[in-house]
């Protein structure tokens, strides 16, 4: 399984960004292989609008299966993923990326 974190840095241990559409990194950990992907999503400060759909995009070009944030995405972007097939896990926002797969894997985050 892909899952997908938003990040702050592309380490296992980076902060989690609390933001979904203008996280600063997506960093997919793929279970099977045991490794690590990311993508540098800062660009996305530059857009007016769109940012959640755009970064939802992204999430799927990259084959996530899940996602996991701190606050969720809004609505549009919330819509995207549901239709991709995405599940979604709030309340990481606080935490470093390996602890937010460890509260993930240990059912302590809300499905979104």
């Amino acid at each position: 399984m892909k899952i997908a974190f938003t990040t702050k840095g592309t380490e296992w241990n980076s902060e989690m960004d609390p933001r979904f559409g203008r996280t600063e990194f997506i960093l997919v950990y793929d279970e099977e292989k045991d490794e690590f992907n990311s993508f540098d999503n800062r660009d996305i400060e530059n857009e007016a609008h769109g940012a959640g759909p755009k970064t939802s995009q992204q999430l799927f070009e990259l084959g996530a299966e899940v996602l996991i944030t701190g606050n969720g995405p809004g609505g549009n972007a919330a819509t995207v993923l549901q239709k991709a097939g995405v599940k979604s896990f709030i309340g990481a926002g606080e935490m470093k990326v390996k602890e937010a797969y460890e509260a993930f894997k240990n059912n302590k985050l809300k499905e979104f």
